[in-house]
């Protein structure tokens, strides 16, 4: 595990601590789950953008497309 240094605002800090204390747990455990909830939020975004990207890109959408005519088609031959 590696080490970081980092200077907080003091309002920040000062309810970094009171959260620790309440919750029982150490800062660098609070800061840890927090980053790696805001990190998965960031990627999260930038899928849903590059859905989003992707919906407008008219190549993109013809492939989705075909690719449901044959799924759809796959389906009723197990139906039928």
């Amino acid at each position: 595990m590696g080490t970081f240094t980092s200077s907080l605002p003091q309002d920040l800090l000062d309810k970094l601590n009171s959260v620790a204390k309440k919750r029982g747990v150490a800062k660098n455990s609070l800061i840890e789950k927090a980053l790696r909830i805001y990190l998965d939020q960031l990627n999260r975004a930038e899928y849903a953008r590059s859905y989003s990207k992707a919906g407008k890109d008219e190549d993109i959408m013809a492939i989705a497309e075909e690719g449901m005519e044959t799924y759809l088609q796959d389906l009723k031959n197990l139906e039928g």
